[in-house]
């Protein structure tokens, strides 16, 4: 491997997405990633479908595509964590790993000894990243937290959806999991960070993310438009609470995303819709005046924009450099031309089904390329080689704890 973890080695024992999203980043930057998983069963989204990739011979069903989307470049280990023997091979690992990933409730660890108190005291430089819905403390600290939850908790809801008094208006919830997403690309953040202070000899040290403290830091600009103004925004729709244009039109056959930023811009748009005077008017020719009086104008450019074709408007805009871009089905986001000169789609390894399809990490690294081979792990795939290379336990060994069900 050539990315610049190379060298680290993280013990996961996290599922689901948050936890899973992190330890891919760090799997994709180089390190070793040890997947923890139950035994017989796994990660709960192994299920999670429909869909499931085509089955392999002999099985009942494929691979679920939630669990392929979060979990590449991992090796899977089963070792059953109510076990006294299989607690004792999370503490050797532990001894012997850089990072520890979790996402169980608060405590949920502790019972086993298996916490950051009990993995530090044999592993000092240990850095130990807990993920819950709410953090390790704070009166919601023991409640369980998931996604759609923590969306309508923290605010996003309120300000996602069509206007209350428009078809279809009310809060909506985003259309992927964004709060894990989000709370994985902190994790990844907050580890990165931990390993250079523990670089500079500052040593190991505890990790407390919450779902909802992301969330409430991921409204950003709108986070501060409340805390400024002392007013609650309300839903836009596909609308900008600050930059007018900057939403979606109806075309002749479909929809443009106008994303118009500045002046300059909108009185480029103008001239190529033929509403030069627009530009010049004094109640639109600011974005401050045009937010302002965003009804009237968003009147005046409707009718305009449904008489062209989408292709028709964008390429007459972007001629222009106006920022705009058609509403892409997933199927147009793959077939797109720069979306496959960038080989975001990519086709790994797979165990059983000889290859699985995958997105590319975005990162890219000039100096420590990423390199991107080996799909997900089927349950347990690397239990022995992980118990007898990294814990250089014998095969007899092995052997007594598969017989005992430890692993």
């Amino acid at each position: 491997m050539s990315g610049p973890l190379t060298g680290i080695r993280v013990l996961d024992l996290s599922r689901v997405l948050a936890g899973p999203w992190a330890s891919q980043n760090l799997a994709d930057m180089g390190a070793e990633v040890i997947k923890i998983e139950q035994p017989g069963q796994g990660d709960d989204t192994r299920g999670w479908g429909p869909p499931f990739t085509t089955p392999a011979p002999g099985d009942e069903k494929g691979v679920a595509a939630y669990f392929l989307s979060c979990n590449r470049a991992k090796k899977s280990v089963t070792v059953d964590l109510a076990s006294a023997a299989g607690q004792a091979l999370i503490r050797q690992l532990a001894a012997r790993s850089d990072i520890v990933l979790e996402n169980f409730k608060v405590g949920g660890l502790a019972k086993y000894g298996l916490d950051y108190a009990g993995l530090s005291a044999v592993n000092p430089q240990l850095i130990y990243c807990s993920i819950t819905g709410f953090g390790q403390t704070g009166p919601y600290a023991n409640r369980a937290g998931y996604d759609f939850l923590i969306q309508a908790m923290g605010g996003m809801m309120s300000i996602t959806g069509e206007r209350d008094d428009r078809p279809g208006g009310g809060p909506q919830k985003a259309g992927m999991a964004m709060v894990d997403i989000m709370t994985g690309m902190y994790a990844t953040v907050a580890i990165l960070g931990a390993l250079h202070h523990r670089s500079q000899g500052g040593g190991g040290q505890h990790i407390d993310l919450a779902l909802l403290d992301v969330q409430v830091a991921a409204l950003g600009h709108q986070a501060l438009n409340y805390l400024v103004s002392g007013e609650a925004p309300r839903r836009l729709g596909n609308a900008h609470p600050s930059i007018v244009p900057y939403q979606p039109f109806q075309t002749q056959d479909g929809y443009i995303i106008l994303a118009v930023g500045n002046d300059g811009q909108y009185a480029r748009f103008c001239a190529v819709i033929g509403r030069p005077d627009l530009a010049l008017d004094g109640d639109f020719q600011t974005n401050t005046q045009r937010v302002h009086n965003r009804e009237r104008l968003i009147a005046l450019l409707e009718p305009i924009l449904a008489t062209r074709t989408t292709d028709e408007w964008v390429a007459a805009l972007e001629a222009h450099a106006v920022p705009c871009g058609p509403i892409n089905t997933l199927d147009r986001v793959f077939a797109d031309p720069q979306v496959q000169a960038r080989g975001l789609r990519l086709d790994l390894e797979h165990a059983s089904l000889g290859h699985v399809p995958s997105v590319r990490s975005p990162i890219r690294y000039s100096a420590t390329p990423l390199e991107f081979e080996h799909g997900p792990p089927t349950l347990g795939q690397h239990t022995d080689e992980v118990l007898r290379e990294v814990l250089a336990l014998s095969d007899t060994e092995i052997a007594t704890l598969r017989e005992t069900g430890v692993v």
